[in-house]
């Protein structure tokens, strides 16, 4: 992938070496002396939601620190930007940038204004104004604050673990966190929210929080085609890169990593299967109509 053909973002903010944003330490959560990895995570929050219970309260319960957070959310407006000799952040800068550019595009198409996340490089741990979480559960979108949050360690984890490695693979998992800040500016954030707090179920093959996810991945294809479009920076294995890391991350092969079987009651993400599925959606055309994941009888 021809990245540094992107745009820089000034939106990105460097909290990596920051205690207020690490919780002090900077180095994750430890139980039994080792990190709290993926895959515990995942047998985590399978286990709650088998249970009835909810999955953040036993994390809290493990670690001893969720439940009692000691570190005030990251406030972006003071923060340093990353280094300019950081290639790593400098890659991140270059897709953010270039989702901006795509998104702002699509949202003036529509008569609509796209108004820029920022992205919080951290290490280990952060508060945001979603609460506090751990590198071990990969990166993500707080709608309470419109931030990505990325611990960019996870990308090594993808290439080791799940064998999902590539610049655009990559590329991929920060277009994916930035769908979710698409759909909060829609109002989809909005919506499945309400539908929470009326007590409608969000886990399940077919359930909210899958429709989400894969919404999301299907923006990814959006932004990933309109980008190629105009940059022209994609290489042989590139897609093929990105769908393989759709494929990887999938509930159905997390929960055979993890625990030997599947129990697609307990879904939040869907099949890897319907992750590249709606990736291939959004990247054919560049069509957001062809993101309706809530109205698709069949995901």
């Amino acid at each position: 992938m021809l990245w540094k053909k992107g745009r820089r973002s000034d939106n990105v903010v460097d909290a990596r070496d920051d205690d207020s944003a690490a919780g002090g330490g900077g180095g994750g959560l430890r139980i039994g002396g080792k990190g709290l990895s993926l895959t515990a995570v995942v047998l985590i929050v399978g286990f709650g939601l088998l249970t009835g219970q909810d999955p953040m309260q036993i994390l809290g319960q493990l670690t001893g620190q969720l439940s009692q957070p000691q570190t005030a959310p990251v406030e972006t407006r003071d923060r340093p930007a990353p280094p300019a000799n950081d290639q790593q952040a400098d890659f991140v800068r270059a897709i953010l940038g270039d989702t901006e550019d795509t998104w702002t595009q699509v949202f003036q198409q529509a008569g609509k204004q796209y108004q820029d996340p920022k992205l919080v490089l951290f290490r280990g741990q952060v508060n945001s104004a979603c609460g506090f979480a751990t590198s071990a559960v990969g990166p993500f979108y707080c709608p309470g604050d419109r931030q990505v949050y990325l611990d960019m360690d996870f990308f090594k984890e993808m290439a080791q673990r799940f064998h999902a490695a590539g610049d655009f693979a990559e590329a991929y998992v920060i277009a994916h966190e930035v769908g979710h800040h698409v759909q909060n500016l829609l109002g989809v954030s909005a919506k499945i929210q309400a539908a929470r707090q009326r007590g409608q179920p969000m886990e399940g093959a077919s359930g909210l929080s899958v429709r989400q996810e894969l919404q999301a991945d299907c923006l990814a294809g959006v932004w990933a085609y309109h980008a190629q479009q105009r940059l022209n920076w994609l290489e042989p294995g590139d897609v093929e890169a990105a769908l393989n890391a759709a494929n990887a991350i999938g509930d159905d092969r997390l929960q055979a990593q993890s625990q030997g079987r599947v129990v697609p009651d307990s879904f939040t993400h869907g099949t890897s299967a319907q992750r590249v599925r709606w990736f291939k959606a959004g990247f054919a055309q560049g069509q957001v109509n062809q993101c309706d994941t809530f109205g698709a009888k069949a995901l």
